[in-house]
């Protein structure tokens, strides 16, 4: 054999406790919640191609849940790490990409040939190029903090709860198969908003500080949101997603707003202009000011 190829072989003085270091559960309990959505995810596939739309919903709903679930956790238990970031981005291309396109595809577009398969591949497709733009934008410094309430775009997640829509109206008792092209033109629309540059409302930033005389709104409101919801899961399903889609232009104009507040406010001067005095020999400057790396 090759000593390029030598089998590996532990130094007998390197510590046991150095090799064999044990990993924080803090560190594995948001992976723990991301595999899970994994699961629910090709669960749905699974459930989809035996012909249980409503389980296979359901369960893409769930992971839906999940994906919002995990990164706060790895936040609040201080967990983060690129690995987990790694897991959750393919997670999320599973739960939101493939599985809400077969799904579609098993439900409608097959009615419509090879042109309902091309669709579920764009929107499966899709999702990943939305998914990859979004990792990349996580090292982009200086991002100013206002834009950190919005996505550029549609998330992946929104993107495919809002794109079942059609499924839910098939459960209210609408005849969606009888418009298969007007399905497929929808779901390519939900498809190529989220690989637009269309800016929609994230609520990252939301909810972090929520005054005193909400409390009690918000838990009832809560209460009844999640009563509607195992009540009348499809109705509620309907209503949010038309809802959401109808704060878009909301979201566009609000945008707007605060890039024009951003392009009104003084600028830093240019190269040529007068700049501050550099300080005398022996005296140490003072250390810019600069927004933190998003």
């Amino acid at each position: 054999m090759s000593d390029l190829f030598q089998p590996y072989a532990p130094d007998p003085a390197e510590p046991r406790k150095r090799r064999f270091k044990p990993v924080p559960f803090r560190m594995v309990a948001p992976n723990l919640i991301t595999l899970l959505a994994l699961c629910l995810g090709l669960t749905a596939i699974r459930l989809a191609f035996d012909g249980r739309l409503e389980p296979a919903v359901f369960a893409i709903l769930v992971a839906a849940i999940l994906d919002g679930v995990d990164g706060r956790v790895a936040r609040l238990l201080k967990g983060t790490s690129r690995f987990g970031a790694e897991l959750d981005s393919l997670a999320d291309f599973l739960n939101f990409g493939v599985a809400p396109a077969l799904v579609l595809h098993s439900f409608i577009l097959h009615e419509i040939k090879a042109v309902g398969w091309v669709v579920a591949l764009i929107f499966a497709i899709a999702a990943a190029l939305r998914l990859a733009r979004f990792n990349a934008a996580l090292d982009e410094p200086n991002t100013p903090e206002w834009k950190k309430d919005f996505f550029v775009g549609m998330p992946a997640p929104a993107g495919a709860g809002a794109a079942l829509l059609p499924i839910y109206l098939h459960f209210l008792g609408v005849p969606v198969q009888a418009a298969a092209p007007v399905a497929m033109v929808y779901v390519l629309a939900i498809a190529l908003m989220m690989v637009s540059t269309v800016p929609t409302w994230s609520g990252k930033t939301w909810g972090k500080r929520i005054p005193r005389d909400w409390v009690l709104p918000l838990f009832v409101l809560t209460v009844a949101l999640f009563g509607l919801m195992v009540s009348f899961p499809f109705e509620a399903m309907a209503v949010l997603s038309i809802l959401y889609l109808a704060t878009i232009p909301i979201s566009v104009s609000r945008y707007r707003v605060f890039a024009r507040k951003e392009a009104a406010a003084p600028s830093l001067p240019a190269d040529g202009e007068a700049q501050a005095p550099a300080p005398a020999e022996g005296v140490p400057a003072r250390p810019e000011s600069g927004g933190a790396p998003s």
